[in-house]
């Protein structure tokens, strides 16, 4: 397994960077923006020997497939040909699927958007991988078998929420096999979106002990990204290490 940070902006990116991680998981949500930073992403990136993964941004209307083909398709490809670019291979990516709560009709149309960016994806080179907010397993299990390159991020921190068990136990048990990547944070559980509190490792009620030890159990050897700010990485690595 491979622990990496993530980097909100340029000044993150350096101190993921000073503290020796191998990656920064970096925002990559506004192409323009991408494109003034480029040069020093580019100088970052070899500077201090990492590499990057992406983090793309949130829909622009989640419950409304025809905004996300005029609006966030256009951008998420042109996002996707930046990722290249810049030599990213994997990305995460918010794309609500909620079967429990989505509008009649939905769900469908979504998969369709969503096989269409996995594919640009492929073509790219960058694996895309669709994190989970408010989905449980079967929610997901809709996509990934419609879509047989889509992989996913498994934010275990999300999955304490609007749940009386953490869902990352039916995830891995589930659909394991799709899992390319996790995003590790503690909170205290809660069904608001401010009780996302993105605390370091064992300030919260989160198991980790038990879900890191079922996830290296069923052999999981990819990237964790740390999405706690810089100053709380060192000891949240050492609470990841502790059961990897």
């Amino acid at each position: 397994m491979i622990i990496g940070g993530r980097a909100h902006n340029l000044k993150q990116i350096r101190e993921v960077g000073e503290l020796g991680y191998p990656y920064a998981e970096i925002d990559v949500r506004d192409p323009e923006e991408v494109r003034k930073q480029f040069a020093e992403l580019v100088e970052l990136r070899e500077r201090y020997g990492m590499f990057y993964l992406a983090h793309y941004p949130n829909e622009d209307n989640p419950v409304d497939a025809g905004v996300l083909r005029e609006r966030f398709v256009p951008k998420m490809k042109e996002l996707l040909d930046l990722s290249r670019d810049l030599g990213i291979e994997k990305g995460t990516i918010h794309f609500w699927i909620d079967k429990r709560w989505a509008p009649p009709g939905l769900v469908p149309k979504k998969i369709e958007l969503l096989s269409e960016l996995v594919a640009h994806a492929t073509g790219n080179g960058v694996v895309l991988c669709i994190e989970n907010l408010t989905e449980r397993y079967d929610s997901f299990s809709v996509a990934f078998d419609a879509v047989s390159d889509l992989r996913m991020t498994l934010d275990i921190g999300h999955a304490q929420l609007l749940s009386s068990e953490n869902t990352s136990f039916n995830f891995i048990k589930h659909r394991f096999e799709r899992i390319a990547h996790v995003h590790v944070h503690d909170n205290r559980g809660g069904k608001t979106v401010k009780d996302d509190l993105h605390l370091a490792l064992g300030e919260g009620i989160v198991d980790y002990p038990a879900i890191l030890t079922r996830l290296r159990e069923k052999g999981y050897a990819s990237t964790i990204t740390m999405e706690v700010i810089p100053d709380d990485m060192p000891r949240t690595r050492a609470e990841v290490e502790r059961y990897i």
